[in-house]
């Protein structure tokens, strides 16, 4: 357990809740960042240990490491609210994914597959190092998972090996084997483009608490 680490999560939704209730249930100092500081009193009751609620800019302020937990085509603007500066020299975990629902179910990609969300956050946080990591798993099996197949590991992907590091210790604290790493930044392009195939064998196996793993 780190202890004291401090954690900013940005976002109010399942997947930050989930991830800010995994950070808390292991010593670390979280506090989460929403434009609706009050809609999460209940939940930081719930939760208990060292846990509080503020502005996206808080909370970005708050974290030694920071978690982007917001709504795909918010976070650029939620980064924006923030404060670039704010993330200067941090770890940034990029669990978001840029799902285009206008055509309904299954989702496409807002930025097909030249670009992703995950190096757009990257060049809008030059100063900090981005890896993308717990996009490709539904909010329940974020943080102590439980396979049938076994343990398994987390798809991740980043410019810097160091902070790969620090998310794959992570990644073992909440229960996972470790980290499957994809490579750069701009593996996001296709960490992303698994969430409509995830969704798909979701819909098929009528579950959301699958993963997609290579076997070998």
């Amino acid at each position: 357990m780190t202890g004291s680490k401090r954690v900013g999560v940005l976002g109010s939704g399942d997947v930050a809740k989930q991830l800010g209730r995994g950070f808390a249930s292991r010593g670390y100092d979280v506090m989460l960042g929403t434009r609706e500081p009050k809609k999460l009193e209940a939940w930081r009751r719930e939760v208990g240990g060292t846990v509080s609620v503020g502005s996206f800019a808080e909370a970005a302020a708050h974290g030694e490491l920071v978690v982007l937990a917001t709504h795909g085509a918010a976070t650029e603007a939620v980064l924006e609210l923030a404060g670039p500066t704010r993330f200067r020299a941090k770890v940034v975990i990029d669990a978001t994914n840029p799902l285009d629902f206008s055509r309904g179910m299954p989702p496409g990609l807002l930025f097909g597959l030249t670009d992703s969300l995950g190096e757009r956050v990257q060049r809008k946080l030059p100063e900090a190092t981005v890896v993308k990591c717990f996009n490709t798993v539904g909010s329940l099996k974020m943080v102590d998972p439980r396979f049938s197949s076994g343990p398994a590991r987390m798809w991740i992907c980043g410019n810097d090996a160091g902070a790969k590091k620090v998310v794959e210790g992570i990644l073992k604290e909440f229960g996972w084997a470790g980290a499957l790493d994809v490579g750069g930044i701009d593996g996001a392009r296709w960490l992303e483009a698994m969430v409509p195939l995830w969704l798909r064998a979701g819909q098929a196996l009528q579950t959301w608490e699958h993963v997609l793993q290579v076997v070998r």
